[in-house]
């Protein structure tokens, strides 16, 4: 099935001869595919031809149905696309065509990848080395269309495998599929679910040192033909000296990815005000304790600046769709809060030129410090 990639346009051209126009009927709805079309959104679109050919550009519209929301829950938020087409000549028009069903995902191409970018990989995300730190569990997101399986090993020779179908709800179209079957956040989270105690240590290293919950070094996805194997190498990385952060963020696959910022993090406060010229004469005298230059308004809005620690030349592009995100989370005090990219770019380390890469990130909460939501 064809996907529509909202964040990029989508083109529907129909050639005829004597072609006046053509109407279009386009649903765009959630739930079952086919069955729940009618209770979705209808729009009737016309256009005329120019030299036979009629052009319609859908994606524009598609993209104000995906509600781009993430609370931790790593769901997912497809949207079904159909459309129809009636062709219109000179006093006559054809019957409807056949529904054309498409798969939106808020998703991208770039320019060298032409018209109606379909991105069809069964992983969906770019890097094929992931780091992550040793006490989250490995998510690996994928098109359920598109993937037979997704298999989990280490050098013990240890695996675990996940099976998975195609779907016809909206909701199943991409899975994130987790390396220990859970749906706890870390280890920590997990003891305490379950009525236990926890040692209060950064790095909990007495206890690692024996066991590893999430002990995977390589993750293999297979598509749905068993024709093609997409191999991904999974790093752990521990830090005892700071506080690692997660930002999750929407890539160009319309998948939720996560990047971890292993090193130091540093907090500051921006405010904003508004101020007048007050006059605080009375009776020919003022009090020099009241301000003349009086506040109107006044808030702030928080700020990080995250260091990743080392990573791999290889992850370059996933920084390059960190930046290109619309969609961006921070756990933040355990909290899912989102947050703004502020660095207005970044340039491509190598290392050749850079030896050791490390990428510091300007974030913004998307939010103001005082609540001022009416």
């Amino acid at each position: 099935m064809a996907k529509i990639n909202v964040r990029s346009p989508y083109y529907v051209s129909i050639t005829a001869a004597n072609l006046s126009s053509v109407d279009m009927q386009l649903y765009i709805y959630s739930g079952t595919q086919v069955t729940d079309r009618t209770s979705g959104t209808l729009f009737n679109l016309r256009s005329t031809a120019i030299s036979n050919i009629s052009t319609f550009e859908i994606g524009e519209v598609v993209k104000d149905y995906i509600a781009n929301t993430f609370e931790g829950d790593y769901t997912n938020l497809n949207i079904w696309v159909d459309y129809r087409t009636i062709n219109n000549f000179q006093g006559t028009s054809t019957p409807p065509s056949a529904y054309t069903l498409l798969t939106g995902f808020y998703g991208y191409g770039y320019f060298e990848d032409g018209a109606n970018p379909q991105l069809n990989e069964q992983y969906l995300q770019t890097n094929r080395t992931i780091l992550k730190w040793k006490d989250e569990p490995l998510r690996i997101p994928v098109d359920t269309s598109r993937t037979l399986a997704v298999t989990f090993t280490n050098f013990e020779g240890d695996s675990s495998a996940t099976f998975l179908t195609p779907s016809d709800q909206s909701d199943e179209q991409i899975a994130y599929i987790y390396s220990d079957g859970s749906t706890f956040g870390s280890y920590e989270s997990r003891v305490l679910a379950d009525g236990g105690t926890i040692e209060s240590s950064e790095c909990l290293n007495s206890f690692f040192d024996n066991i590893d919950p999430f002990d995977v070094d390589t993750v293999y996805v297979i598509n749905i033909d068993s024709t093609i194997v997409d191999v991904i190498k999974v790093q752990d990385i521990e830090e005892c000296k700071y506080q690692p952060y997660k930002l999750t963020f929407e890539n160009r696959y319309g998948a939720l990815q996560d990047i971890w910022f292993f090193k130091r993090t540093n907090e500051k406060l921006a405010t904003t005000k508004e101020t007048f010229k007050r006059n605080i004469i009375v009776n020919g005298t003022y009090n020099t304790s009241r301000h003349q230059t009086k506040i109107l308004t006044k808030n702030g809005v928080e700020k990080l600046t995250l260091n990743t620690g080392f990573y791999p030349e290889l992850y370059n592009d996933v920084f390059k769709e960190l930046q290109l995100s619309e969609n961006v989370w921070i756990e933040f005090d355990n909290k899912t809060l989102p947050v703004n990219i502020d660095s207005g770019g970044f340039d491509y380390k190598t290392s050749l030129n850079d030896k050791l890469i490390n990428y510091t990130i300007d974030v913004s909460f998307a939010f103001d410090t005082i609540n001022n939501i009416r």
